[in-house]
């Protein structure tokens, strides 16, 4: 498995349009691209600013490539993020997972 890392960061007075895009608009796009395994979206309070951190889970590099192109690096930012955020990363980070545990129940 692949995670790939992005941060953007918003305005704290705008904090809350990032989260309804991502829900709305991303969520459901990432869940239509084979490979898909899941996302986390985090925040923290960053002085003026909230900085969000979208964490994906990828089968594999070759899943992640057919979402995000040959360029697996670039980070995909759609206009409606753009709009929410005041910057945010152009590249991303790649990692892959090489030991998980999850809490017992």
């Amino acid at each position: 498995m692949v995670i790939r890392e992005w941060r953007g960061r918003a305005a704290s007075g705008r904090s809350d349009a990032y989260p309804k895009h991502f829900s709305e608009r991303v969520l459901p796009e990432l869940q239509s691209v084979a490979g898909f395994r899941g996302a986390e979206l985090c925040r923290r309070e960053v002085g003026d600013r909230v900085e969000f951190l979208v964490l994906t889970r990828w089968e594999s590099m070759v899943a992640v490539r057919a979402f995000a192109g040959p360029d697996a690096e670039r980070a995909v930012v759609e206009p409606g993020a753009v709009a929410a955020l005041v910057d945010f990363d152009q590249r991303v980070r790649h990692y892959v997972v090489i030991a998980e545990s999850s809490a017992r129940l």
